[in-house]
């Protein structure tokens, strides 16, 4: 056999190899490797974005496999993804009030279910539903908190919507958080453009357990830092009234472009660059009558 032969054949050989190693490491980091399962019980969970999460991807407890995704569905009454959880039968005592939480493995892994056990008596039982459940994050949202944005509410509770109008909402986008006194207490759920008012109509999901916010609350879009992403700060007012689902909130301050803070220096100037005779006072000096 010639040296080119030789040369031919161990490239061929290399290439083979090489496709058989990645279809075993697919079938081992993706969930064809976790079909495999005997006795179970079926268990629902609603999450408002499944994010890439497919059928037969892990369900794990404090990093253990106990079951796999049976089905995903949408659920035709409300927007959210209807989710059917195939739990091996030995794990059968998960409290009901547990959270499900959609799970990335590494950064660019596959999805799954993490299930973290809360402190109830009572056990899920086979048809049940995991009430408390928190969606896939999304790398926006992720980068969106590295840079200083900050986290965003748990929402384990369900939401409440509220609405706002801006004449400027800067890079505000959804998914956004939404803060009071520093502290997250929902997201931005829209931004949209009203074409008869010609604002911006931004939609607020605050988590209900913050529902005593007053309707005389002021809200604001700042910055986190000088080049952070921004984000609607909201600063509670004094009335007795809370704002309710579906209210608009009147008091609002529009975001503030850097390009807007520059003029204004390089306009107004600093304090110590006026001129003399330019002062706020026309009164003449004393003598001077």
């Amino acid at each position: 056999m010639s040296q080119r032969n030789s040369y031919a054949v161990g490239t061929g050989l290399f290439i083979v190899l090489g496709f058989a190693a990645l279809a075993y490491l697919a079938t081992q980091t993706t969930s064809v490797a976790n079909s495999r399962q005997g006795r179970s019980y079926t268990v629902e969970a609603h999450f408002a974005n499944i994010g890439q999460l497919k059928e037969r991807a892990p369900v794990k407890v404090a990093g253990v496999r106990v079951g796999q995704v049976q089905s995903i569905a949408l659920d035709p009454a409300r927007e959210a993804a209807d989710v059917k959880l195939s739990i091996d039968q030995r794990y059968s005592k998960i409290p009901v009030d547990s959270v499900a939480t959609i799970y990335t493995s590494g950064l660019l892994g596959d999805q799954y279910v993490g299930i973290q056990y809360g402190s109830s008596a009572k056990s899920v039982a086979d048809g049940g539903t995991l009430a408390l459940t928190r969606p896939a994050q999304q790398l926006e949202e992720m980068l969106g908190k590295f840079f200083g944005a900050g986290g965003s509410a748990d929402n384990l509770g369900g939401t409440y919507l509220l609405k706002a109008r801006f004449t400027n909402v800067g890079a505000l986008s959804a998914g956004a958080p939404v803060k009071m006194a520093g502290v997250a207490i929902g997201s931005v759920q829209s931004v949209q453009a009203d074409p008869v008012k010609l604002d911006a109509l931004v939609t607020l999901a605050i988590d209900k357990k913050y529902g005593q916010i007053p309707d005389d609350s002021a809200a604001a879009v700042f910055t986190s830092g000088l080049i952070g992403t921004q984000y609607v700060a909201i600063q509670p007012g004094g009335s007795p009234e809370p704002l309710k689902d579906g209210d608009e909130m009147v008091l609002t301050q529009s975001a503030m472009q850097l390009e807007d803070l520059i003029g204004k220096f390089l306009v107004n100037g600093s304090p110590g660059d006026k001129k003399p005779g330019e002062g706020s006072s026309s009164t003449p000096p004393a003598g001077k009558q």
